[in-house]
């Protein structure tokens, strides 16, 4: 036991190491990404210069909910973006043997080999728009607001590794599922914005089967008033644990389901 866990600390450590030798990187995603995310916003200020409000929501209510939204999408991309690569390369081309081979916990090994600094410009962007929108709503901020707005983050992003790890495991099977993460990471762009603009299998699919609609709409509209306790703080939360509990078992059993190419 105790040498597994020198064997995670020096794994860290390096992990560690690795991220400060790309400090330009880091700072040239980062002025990438911020540009990416500032072009959403602009679109959504074009909208409101053509109508008031959009399903009775108002700019700064949905600019609210587009940079909460960003907030865990950006730490779970800046922490998990290896899975991605894993999802087209890793069963694909026999790597994955070398995982297997260390006394460590695969996904743990997978997740710790790629640090991507593209995210944090997700969080700043999504940062700013929170504090802007909060300035210009009549919103009262209080310390039991900012502890659940720290924790849904929380657990919004789970759900954004969880929806990806799942997806990801898909590749124990088909070897390449790149493009079904791609395909499911497309619905999360829905949810920058309040569901009950869009149909009901729409809104059905984001909350139910895929659900994104717990890493922006429900927390955002708790912490707005517009939406309730259950549905914005303790609903999220047990999507949140469920969602990760299911995707961890998928990648267990892709795992025993792996024939190692013998490459």
């Amino acid at each position: 036991m105790k040498r597994h866990f020198k064997l995670y600390i020096r794994f860290l450590q390096q992990y560690i190491k690795t991220l400060m030798a790309y400090r330009a990187d880091f700072i040239l995603g980062l002025i990438g990404f911020i540009l990416v995310q500032s072009v959403g916003v602009i679109f959504i200020s074009l909208i409101f210069s053509a109508i008031p409000t959009l399903s009775g929501w108002s700019f700064y209510e949905i600019l609210f909910i587009y940079g909460f939204a960003q907030i865990p999408r950006g730490i779970d991309h800046v922490f998990t973006d290896q899975l991605w690569i894993f999802s087209w390369k890793t069963i694909a081309q026999g790597e994955f043997d070398r995982y297997l081979v260390r006394p460590l916990n695969p996904l743990f090994q997978v997740i710790v080999e790629k640090f991507q600094p593209d995210g944090f410009g997700e969080i700043i962007i999504g940062t700013m728009l929170l504090i802007t929108s909060l300035s210009k709503l009549s919103i009262e901020v209080t310390f039991g607001k900012i502890i659940a707005l720290i924790f849904m983050i929380l657990c919004a992003t789970v759900i954004y590794t969880a929806i990806k790890l799942a997806v990801t495991s898909i590749t124990f099977w088909v070897k390449f599922a790149q493009s079904y993460m791609f395909m499911v990471y497309q619905l999360s762009s829905f949810v920058k914005y309040p569901i009950n603009i869009y149909p009901s299998w729409i809104r059905t699919t984001l909350t139910f089967i895929i659900p994104f609609a717990f890493t922006g709409y429900y927390p955002g509209a708790y912490l707005l008033g517009r939406g309730s306790f259950f549905q914005g703080v303790i609903m999220t939360f047990l999507i949140s644990m469920l969602s990760i509990l299911v995707a961890y078992r998928i990648w267990l059993i892709g795992i025993s389901r792996y024939e190692s190419t013998g490459s």
